[in-house]
């Protein structure tokens, strides 16, 4: 378990990775090394038999194309990895394709959805509420992931300005404007976070004992607003980055200034949110058309 361990900080320290993705890639190679045991293969006998055994295991369980890519991409960053260390050579990574996956569309709220769970936000005094309420508004106006959000610092906000400085993945800075229901929102909460905070801690959004919130108990509160708002909907954070990208496109937005503002490396991730609701489509029609 030594190698995984290594591996587990190279993705860290050298990959700079998310939290998620460490785990995630981590997990799939724990597996990996498990089947190389019970066929009692030193890493260094990896070559392309041990690799096809290996993705027909993967096949004879019946699991998903993507759950099959994304082991493969963990694969192929350990294979790499041991690349790297001297543990193997003359490895063609790089042949190691993924399947080719049909993305789906993403999950979304329509924009009355929206404006319904953040409306069942109550108007209190308190604390934790006036967070929450800053934390909602932030996500839907900016499109951050919940990684993002939890991770900004107080420094991170121009309230002035209207910007938030965003670390997404492999540290990768973008500044995001930010809209004036969220700017209120968040003006709001700073007042109730001045008294919360404990010494020199530098985080935007706390718990109620002053430290860092978690994603985790981001996640219960939404949660907890989603069932007040009766929404039938698996909603999560990311069904809010989902619907900011899709309320934009529909309103017209262009393709290239919504994957800046998601922090998409390639404009080919941000081209599943291009799908057009009936509705938006209906108003082009009777728009566009000159016989409609």
């Amino acid at each position: 378990m030594e190698i995984l361990f290594d591996f587990s900080h190279h993705l860290r320290r050298e990959k700079n990775l998310s939290f998620h993705t460490i785990k995630g890639y981590t997990a799939d190679i724990r597996d990996f090394l498990h089947f190389l045991s019970r066929r009692s293969k030193k890493l260094d006998q990896i070559d392309y038999s041990v690799i096809r055994e290996y993705l027909s295991l993967m096949i004879k369980k019946k699991l998903s194309q993507t759950t099959v890519a994304r082991k493969v991409s963990s694969l192929r960053c350990f294979l790499r990895f041991l690349l790297t260390r001297g543990i193997l050579y003359n490895f063609p990574v790089s042949a190691l394709r993924s399947p080719r996956i049909q993305r789906k569309i993403p999950d979304y709220l329509e924009e009355e959805e929206v404006e319904k769970l953040l409306n069942h936000v109550p108007q209190d005094e308190n604390f934790l509420v006036k967070r929450d309420k800053a934390i909602l508004e932030l996500l839907y106006a900016t499109g951050m992931r919940i990684a993002e959000i939890v991770g900004l610092n107080l420094n991170d906000v121009d309230l002035g300005e209207a910007v938030v400085k965003v670390k997404g993945k492999r540290q990768k800075e973008r500044l995001v404007p930010v809209g004036s229901y969220a700017v209120t929102a968040l003006r709001e909460y700073l007042i109730h976070r001045q008294e919360k905070a404990c010494q020199g801690e530098g985080a935007l959004f706390l718990n109620r004992f002053g430290r860092r919130m978690s994603d985790r108990a981001l996640r219960k509160r939404l949660k907890l607003y989603i069932d007040r708002a009766k929404i039938l909907k698996d909603v999560t954070p990311h069904t809010l980055r989902h619907s900011f990208a899709t309320h934009l496109l529909n309103r017209g937005a262009d393709l290239r200034s919504v994957q800046e503002l998601l922090g998409h490396e390639r404009l080919s991730t941000t081209q599943v949110y291009t799908h057009i609701t009936p509705r938006r489509l209906r108003e082009v029609y009777h728009k566009s058309h000159p016989r409609a």
